[in-house]
């Protein structure tokens, strides 16, 4: 793929696949979700190698450290030549144990749950939440 030497925050965050569009990029850059430097930055922003960036997409936080610049959207495999991401681990388990939070689920027909039910139901809720593993 070729390199250049300029390039924009907006197409690079498209280009190595953090963002499904362009457009996006562009608005994640507008509402203040990318910064450099805890500083936010615009969509105009040249991005250079070196530079590390913290990215907000949804309730998922990445750092990405800047190690080559690609000019064109290009595959996986490709893309992780360009780019180092650096996110503490921490982060990276927090954002992944939320998927791993039990669904608590009422059989149809069972009506509402009683008082009994409802502190049982906030007890376990609390009993999971409140581990720290």
């Amino acid at each position: 793929m070729p390199e250049k030497e300029k390039l924009r925050i907006d197409k690079y965050l498209w280009a190595i696949r953090i963002f499904k569009t362009r457009t996006l990029a562009a608005d994640a850059c507008k509402a203040g979700r990318v910064k450099l430097d805890s500083q936010n930055i615009k969509p105009s922003h040249e991005v250079r190698v070196g530079e590390i960036y913290q990215v907000s997409k949804g309730i998922e936080r990445k750092v990405l450290k800047v190690t080559g610049l690609l000019e064109q959207r290009a595959d996986a495999k490709t893309v992780i030549d360009f780019y180092e991401d650096i996110t503490p681990v921490e982060q990276t388990q927090a954002f992944k144990s939320m998927f791993h939070a039990p669904i608590l689920k009422r059989d149809r027909g069972t009506g509402r749950p009683t008082k009994r039910d409802r502190r049982e139901i906030d007890d376990l809720k609390d009993d999971f939440f409140d581990k720290k593993s």
